[in-house]
C-alpha cells in the first residue's frame, strides 16, 4: 500500500481575513484565545487597485510540513520528527525547550508554549486526521480557501487542483520542499 503524503492547497484569492481558521485551530488544539501564539495565521498583503476601487489580499500561513525539514535536523532530543503521512510532529515530553527548531524554521512557524515548556506548531490537526477528519482550519473556512488531502492519490482534490492550476510554494530557493501550495 502506498504511503500518503498529506498537503494543503490554498486559494488566497478567496481569503477574507475572517480569522475563522485561527480561532478553529486554537479551539481544536486548546491554545488560549487571548494568547498571541498561533499555529496558523493570516498575513495582510499589499493593497491593490486605485482609490476608490481598492482591494486587499491575504496570505494564510502555518507550518509548511516540509519534506526536507531543517527543524528536525537540529533537535538534540529528536522531539521533532516526520510521521508516515509526512506530518512534522513535536513530542512535548521529549522537547527540552531549547528553541533550536524555532531558529531553524525558515517560515517562523513555531512558538514556545509556556504551559507545556515545549515548542509547538501546526500538525495538520493530527488527532483529527488519525480518525479520518480534516484539519479544523480547513473545515471551518467559510470561503474554502484551504483544501486538504493526499498528494499520492491522483484523484484527491489537492492533486486535481495542482494538476489544473499554476501554483507556488513559499521560499522555494531554500530547498525545504514544503507541502503547502498556493494557487496563483
Amino acid at each position: 500500500m502506498k504511503k500518503r503524503r498529506l498537503a494543503i492547497v490554498l486559494d488566497t484569492r478567496k481569503c477574507i481575513d475572517c480569522k475563522a481558521c485561527t480561532v478553529a485551530c486554537k479551539t481544536e488544539n486548546k491554545i488560549p484565545l487571548g494568547r498571541e501564539t498561533y499555529r496558523n495565521w493570516v498575513s495582510e498583503g499589499p493593497l491593490r487597485g486605485e482609490y476608490p476601487n481598492l482591494g486587499q489580499s491575504y496570505t494564510p500561513g502555518q507550518c509548511m510540513q516540509c519534506a526536507n525539514t531543517p527543524c528536525d535536523r537540529v533537535c538534540p532530543t529528536r522531539a521533532t520528527w516526520v510521521n508516515d503521512d509526512g506530518i512534522v510532529v513535536v513530542e512535548d515530553r521529549k522537547c527540552i525547550g531549547c528553541k533550536y527548531c524555532m531558529t531553524a524554521c525558515p517560515y517562523n512557524a513555531r512558538y514556545y508554549n509556556e504551559e507545556t515548556g515545549a515548542v509547538d506548531k501546526c500538525t495538520f490537526c493530527i488527532q483529527r486526521v488519525a480518525v479520518g477528519e480534516i484539519p479544523a482550519c480547513v473545515e471551518t473556512c467559510p470561503t474554502k480557501v484551504r483544501v486538504f488531502g493526499d498528494l499520492n492519490d491522483p484523484e484527491s482534490e489537492v492533486s486535481e487542483l495542482l494538476a489544473r492550476h499554476p501554483y507556488r510554494v513559499l521560499k522555494p530557493e531554500i530547498g525545504t520542499e514544503p507541502f503547502l501550495f498556493y494557487l496563483m
